[in-house]
């Protein structure tokens, strides 16, 4: 086997560890009573409002990759 075989062997098998102990631990918790964490094991997802940033925060700031804003870029 090449290295990339052995490489793409062990992270089929950690994924699956990852996964067995993931079912281990929703059992454990269904047992105790204990609300389980999301399958996903990620954040809650955060609103984001659509409403404009107010400008005076960015008062003090350049646009980056752009220069400052009395300048010409090169």
């Amino acid at each position: 086997m090449s290295v990339q075989d052995d490489l793409a062997a062990v992270k089929r098998r950690l994924h699956d560890l990852e996964h067995t102990v993931e079912q281990l631990e929703r059992r454990v918790a269904a047992e105790r009573g204990v609300p389980t964490v999301p399958a996903t094991g990620r954040p809650d997802l955060v609103t984001i409002p659509d409403t404009p940033y107010d400008s005076g925060m960015w008062t003090d700031s350049d646009d980056e990759g752009l220069g400052a804003r009395d300048r010409h870029a090169p």
